[in-house]
Parts: C-alpha cells; structure tokens; sequence
C-alpha cells in the first residue's frame, strides 16, 4: 500500500462522546471503519499528538491526524499486455478460453496478471464497465470458457441470465473413485464453519444443483461430464467432494495423498502426483446473445494436461469389476491447507454489487 500525505482534522463538539473509530467514519465516511480500524493499529492515527486505540473516546475539539493508505485494490485495474485466448468476439461480447493458472479478477495476492488486467488492454473501454465487464468466474486452477461483456447493456443482459440459470455451461472433470451411474446432486452450498477460504454443504446456504454423467470409468478414477444448474462458489468441487469422489489434483477439497492401490501403476501414480491444479475444465457455454437474441453455443477442446492425463489412465488404468472404495478419509482437514489456497474466489454467479462472495 501507498502511503499517502497526513490529513489533520478536528473532531466536532457534536461528535464527542463517540469512540475514535466511530467519530472517524463520520468524518471520513468513503474510508470503511474496519480500514479506519488498521490505520489506527498501525499507528497512523494520532489524537493530540499521541497514537491510540480505536476504542478511545473523543469529546470534541482534539486533533487528528491520519495518514491513509490507498488500497491495493485501487491500482489493480490497470492495462497489461496479456494474450488472450479468444474463442470468439464482436461488438458487445467477448468468450475466452481462460488457462490454468490464470486469476480472473485481482484479490489479495493477485492485484495483477489477471484476466481483467489483459481485457482492459484489448478492450480500453471496459474501464468504464463494472469489474471491466467480467459477469462470472472461474478459479484459478480451473481452465475454459467465460463470456466477458464489452458493454453495459451486455452486461446486464448476462447478469440477467446467469441470474435466472438460463446460461449453459458443461464442464469435464476427472474424480478419484468410481462413479457407477449418471446423477444428480441437490445440496445446498455455503461458507464452512471453521475456515472462511472454504465453502461446504450448508443447510443454511444457497440452492445449488449439479448434474453429472460418466463418460470413462478407470480402475480408480472416473472421467465425467458436469452441468451447473446453478452457479455456487466452488460449486462442483464441493459436490464431487459430498459425492466421496473428489477432483484429481484438488488441494482444497481433494484427497490427502495418492492412494497406493494395485491397478495403479508407478507410473500412473507419479503422472497423477504431478497434476498440480484441480482435473476441472469449462468445455462449453450457451447463452442468448445480448443484443441480437439469438442463441449462441461455443465448445472447445479438453485442456491439454487434462487430455494427457486421461490417456495415462486408459494406458495404466484398468477398470475393474467391482466398485472401489477409499480405504481411509480421502479429504483434507482443515489443518491441511493454508488461507493462501484461496488466492481468488472463483464465483460462477452473476457478480453483483452487495454480493457477499464478491471481493
């Protein structure tokens, strides 16, 4: 963060009797008092001269000082000459084949090197769009197709639809275990109870639906197709996880460790040891085009780790006649992973200010 030029101020007459804090965001009300709070305990805030505590009382007349700091998060919407993989493009919306890896929207250890940092190079205009015409999201280490709007009426139209669940999207994924039959999962999703950089089957959190087809069944492992009904934070990773057939590669909601299992062979299981992002790919996307309403579908080819990974498995994979089963707890716990794996929100509903899983 930069720091910026001491503001002095005076706390009124009418104001005395509050805390530090308090008397602040009345007088600073574009700063939020949780930011008020940190410049106070960073010691940026002196009252007469003398540091203090947010919980101080003021009784009015006494001097401030306060040396801001400009947010992070105000410097990351800038241009940068990214490539981008376009799928398909015109006036009013963009579809790109996002990689592994990549961010979407700048957050807490990625305030560059995003996907908004590369559309605001190849569409300048997109500045003057909320969140640069980004409508939702994919993690980081989940590769494929998202739609970008180029403008604000494309951007509500998109946000309309993701909101009334009319937007199509598929996606492929390779899970530990084998999943014998075509089905659906109908569990609602929301914030985990201990760890706020995870989410869970909540009773308490929002609808979410995932419908999932077998496509290739291997000795320990099953390749299937995944369609959102709807499009919750996390969403399949969470339902392949309630499934007890969590993603291969996985970190925070995967198995701890590669399962020392007979039809694995020592090859296959250092090719699966080396899979270092979540087997979790968008391969297609349908939706009404903003402005001409026509239905439009885009699909494209399986990422190329996930292709090289499916065919070490036809090679070194061979099914087997009877279901396998997990010999131990196949998930991480809590204390198996850091506040670090959750470097971006990967948010696949309509981001909307006042979003709660919007950062």
């Amino acid at each position: 963060m930069t720091q910026n030029t001491p503001i002095a101020l005076i706390i009124p007459q009418d104001l005395g009797g509050l805390r530090l804090d308090q008397a602040l965001q009345r007088m600073m009300p574009e700063h939020s008092r949780s930011r008020l709070q940190a410049w106070i305990k960073e010691g940026l805030v002196t009252l007469d001269g003398e540091t203090s505590t947010s919980k101080s009382k003021v009784w009015g007349g006494e001097a401030v000082s306060v040396i801001t700091k400009e947010k992070p998060e105000m410097t990351a919407f800038i241009a940068q000459d990214i490539p981008l993989n376009i799928v398909y493009e015109d006036d009013h919306i963009l579809v790109v084949n996002k990689p592994a890896g990549m961010v979407v929207h700048p957050a807490a250890g990625n305030w560059d090197g995003t996907l908004l940092n590369a559309i605001l190079h190849h569409v300048p205009h997109a500045s003057e769009l909320p969140r640069a015409g980004i409508v939702h999201r994919l993690d980081k280490d989940t590769s494929g197709l998202l739609v970008i709007a180029k403008t604000l009426a494309a951007q509500t139209s998109l946000v309309r639809q993701l909101q009334a669940r009319t937007v199509k999207r598929e996606y492929r994924t390779i899970v530990w275990g084998q999943v014998w039959r075509n089905g659906k999962i109908d569990q609602p999703i929301g914030r985990h109870s201990h760890s706020r950089t995870k989410m869970a089957i909540n009773k308490m959190g929002k609808p979410a639906v995932t419908r999932y087809e077998v496509l290739e069944r291997f000795a320990v492992h099953t390749y299937l197709r995944c369609n959102l009904e709807t499009g919750r934070t996390h969403q399949i990773r969470v339902h392949m996880q309630f499934l007890k057939a969590p993603i291969v590669g996985d970190s925070v909601y995967g198995y701890k460790g590669i399962i020392p299992h007979r039809a694995m062979t020592q090859t296959l299981r250092d090719f699966v040891q080396g899979f270092d992002r979540q087997a979790l790919h968008a391969i297609k996307l349908g939706l009404i085009h903003p402005a001409t309403n026509e239905p439009m579908e885009w699909q494209i080819e399986l990422a190329d780790d996930m292709k090289a990974l499916l065919e070490a498995m036809r090679h070194e994979d061979a099914p087997l006649e009877e279901p396998f089963e997990f010999s131990e707890d196949p998930y991480l716990s809590d204390e198996d992973y850091e506040d670090d794996d959750f470097d971006d929100q990967d948010d696949l509903e309509p981001l909307e200010d006042g979003d709660e899983d919007v950062e």
